[in-house]
């Protein structure tokens, strides 16, 4: 069932659904189009997460009721829409050079070869449910189960800028070098956040991602720096 809600002084919180699904980052992401298209100006932002849209809106144009009655057809079309009409997604393959320091430990904990971890964390198509915790840092699902571990027991402090890592059902990329409790894979090359570019962040909720397994050599050719190096 749909909530919409309060969320401080000028923001909705819609809750579109009680737990994820496949499809819906890509339809959360058609509903922000819309929901942008029907605001315009009086929007300030929309945060996608994997079940909920966040719409700060400028109070100085509408009231909390005049919001809501903008918001609430939009909704209304979106919801009587199939399950099948979603936002394009675009799909980006990332290179990962899997050296990470938490790969063979992953592999014992789930009674896996080293190479056996690697084939099911890149061969799965992920979904970019939300991006948050940090700028540009990208929650994506679903990893599969013969992977799920919990958080490490104790958080790194620093987890380096471009480590591929999972947790629970998902996997990310930390863009920037920050405290992390993650299981780390390997590396990335990819930016994932730049301020100076437009937009800053390459990835959006709804967007489809594959790694691509590669060797030290391509990964440092494109940049890439070893954490710890």
């Amino acid at each position: 069932m749909i909530r919409i809600e309060p969320f401080g002084a000028e923001a909705l919180m819609l809750t579109l659904a009680d737990t994820p699904k496949e499809r819906l980052p890509g339809r959360i992401a058609q509903l922000a189009d819309n929901l942008s298209q029907a605001l315009g100006d009086a929007l300030i932002d929309l945060v996608p997460g994997w079940t909920t849209l966040l719409i700060h809106y400028d109070v100085m144009q509408y009231s909390l009721s005049e919001i809501q009655a903008r918001v609430m057809p939009v909704i209304e079309d979106w919801h009587q829409e199939s399950d099948d009409l979603e936002r394009v997604a675009r799909l980006h393959e990332i290179p990962v050079w899997y050296a990470g320091p938490d790969l063979e430990s992953v592999a014992k904990a789930c009674s896996l070869a080293v190479e056996q971890v690697i084939d099911l964390h890149s061969r799965r198509e992920y979904r970019v449910g939300a991006i948050g915790f940090a700028p540009g840092f990208p929650y994506l699902g679903e990893l599969d189960e013969r992977l799920v571990l919990p958080r490490l027991a104790s958080p790194r402090v620093r987890v380096e800028a471009g480590s591929v890592a999972i947790a629970e059902r998902q996997t990310a990329i930390y863009p920037q070098a920050s405290p992390g409790g993650w299981h780390v894979l390997g590396f990335s090359a990819w930016r994932l956040f730049d301020p100076q570019a437009e937009p800053p962040c390459p990835l959006a909720a709804g967007d489809r991602v594959r790694f691509i397994a590669v060797d030290e050599a391509t990964y440092r050719a494109e940049g890439g720096q070893a954490a710890w190096d």
